[in-house]
């Protein structure tokens, strides 16, 4: 299984995406970059339910 988030699609007008086979690496990718990038730095339940409801997924 292959996971994808454009982050833009929970942050309009950021253009950054990520793919990664482990969704718990991809997640921890997202983490990282909403702390860089939109000083998001604490993860609650309703941003997980919001960046895992626009997480693709596809066979791999």
């Amino acid at each position: 299984m292959i996971f994808r988030l454009a982050c833009g699609d929970v942050m309009p007008g950021c253009a950054a995406s990520f793919v990664n086979a482990d969704k718990s690496l991809l997640l921890e990718e997202v983490a990282r970059h909403a702390a860089a990038e939109h000083g998001l730095t604490e993860v609650t339940p309703e941003v997980l339910t919001a960046v895992d409801a626009r997480i693709v997924r596809s066979p791999g």
